[in-house]
């Protein structure tokens, strides 16, 4: 299997999830958005399905 990079924006998941919400029905808060994006974040992180890597300043 090879390696491919592949970068995750926690604004686009919050965007992503806005949308999906929307269309079921629910009005998320700009905060619920925010901490759905970083839960889906965290989860990927602990599956190993992404790596995190730190920017360098």
């Amino acid at each position: 299997m090879r390696e491919m990079e592949v970068f995750i924006d926690t604004e686009e998941i919050a965007e992503f999830f806005f949308h999906e919400l929307m269309k079921r029905g629910y009005v998320p808060t700009e905060e619920e958005l925010e901490e759905i994006a970083d839960i889906t974040f965290e989860y990927l992180l602990e599956k190993c399905i992404i790596d995190e890597e730190k920017e360098e300043e």
